[in-house]
């Protein structure tokens, strides 16, 4: 399926600092009662449920419980994902204390995936070259590879293993094995510092759950709650950048910033309970046109945006069907005439493999 046939090219004409200029001054106002009042519910909710993995006796509540924290742990990250993009407080330090505090139980780093993420991913949103994060093979490239690492990229371009693209793509590589190269020696320090204390707190949970419950508390207390989130996150940046109508970019002339912020995004209507839960997160457009926007305004920005920009802005209803489908349709791309295909639409295609690479 091919995108919308939207002259999305337009938007070159407007930078994003005009885009933002119709965003009310309400979308910024900042209320220390809802980022303390969130962050004290959602550290409240996990200690609960750590606190229930150490003391319960059954082996399947522990297991349920540790399914949980990782649906917690995932709204943990998203909270300080928004301290590390200073839309919570202007104060780094303590932006940098509680957001290393919220990354801990998804054994994320909070300097790294800072580092990397507000730089790279908000910087050149859907412009393949410099955003890697669930950037999508060519046919050709796809054709070229192994037979295992093909069936790795069936498995991470699936509804039920997408969990795996975050781990194997970004925690890995980009946060334990990673060290910057273009930073002073004492921010390298700091880094180090940063994986040390991620290290601790492995050893401490390990530690402390093996002696109340041994190997399943510490299944239930750790590894549980990260699987959980790695999918759940992988998921949510997933359908953030990704659907049948949003395209990626090989091309640095067909591409700039307001394209990625405003057409390469969604906004995903979906229950309360999980717009609770995710902290709006799926409200993403307005994130991308500002991250100084914290996540208890983003509908207020959307709102605004949407009376300007509609006919470029990507918004929909999620639900399984949809989800499916997405996940069907959305497997190889062609970056030259922008257009998505599904594994056995690709297969049946009698190619020259001409898509070569821009």
């Amino acid at each position: 399926m091919s995108t919308q046939l939207i002259d999305y090219q337009e938007l070159k004409q407007d930078d994003l600092s005009k885009v933002r200029k119709i965003i009310s001054p309400k979308a910024y106002k900042h209320s220390m009662f809802l980022t303390f009042g969130v962050f004290f519910i959602d550290l409240a909710f996990y200690l609960i449920i750590m606190f229930g993995i150490f003391t319960v006796k059954s082996i399947l509540v522990k297991i349920i419980l540790g399914l949980l924290a990782g649906i917690v742990v995932s709204g943990m990250f998203v909270w300080a994902h928004d301290a590390a993009h200073g839309s919570l407080f202007k104060n780094k330090l303590l932006s940098e204390i509680l957001g290393t505090i919220f990354m801990l139980p998804s054994l994320n780093i909070y300097r790294l995936w800072s580092y990397g993420h507000n730089r790279v991913h908000h910087g050149f949103t859907s412009y393949s070259n410099l955003d890697w994060i669930w950037r999508p093979l060519t046919i050709q490239e796809y054709r070229n590879m192994s037979k295992f690492k093909k069936k790795c990229y069936r498995v991470e371009r699936s509804l039920y293993g997408c969990g795996l693209h975050y781990i194997y793509k970004v925690w890995w590589p980009k946060m334990i094995m990673f060290m910057p190269s273009d930073i002073n020696s004492s921010k390298k320090n700091i880094i180090r510092i940063s994986k040390a204390i991620t290290l601790l707190f492995v050893l401490t949970i390990g530690i402390i759950y093996y002696h109340s419950g041994g190997v399943i508390s510490i299944i239930s207390a750790l590894i549980l709650p990260f699987i959980v989130f790695n999918y759940v996150i992988s998921l949510i940046v997933y359908l953030h950048h990704t659907h049948p109508n949003l395209p990626f970019f090989a091309d640095r002339n067909e591409w700039n910033i307001s394209i990625g912020a405003l057409y390469c995004t969604t906004v995903i209507n979906t229950n309360w309970l999980i717009n609770k839960l995710t902290h709006n997160i799926l409200i993403h457009t307005p994130h991308h046109v500002d991250i100084r926007i914290p996540f208890y305004r983003l509908k207020y920005a959307f709102l605004d945006i949407k009376k300007y920009y509609s006919k470029y802005l990507h918004e929909y209803d999620l639900d399984f069907t949809t989800l499916k489908y997405i996940f069907k349709v959305c497997k190889l791309y062609d970056y030259k005439n922008h257009v998505w295909y599904s594994f056995s639409a690709a297969e049946s295609l009698k190619l020259d493999l001409c898509d070569k690479k821009y």
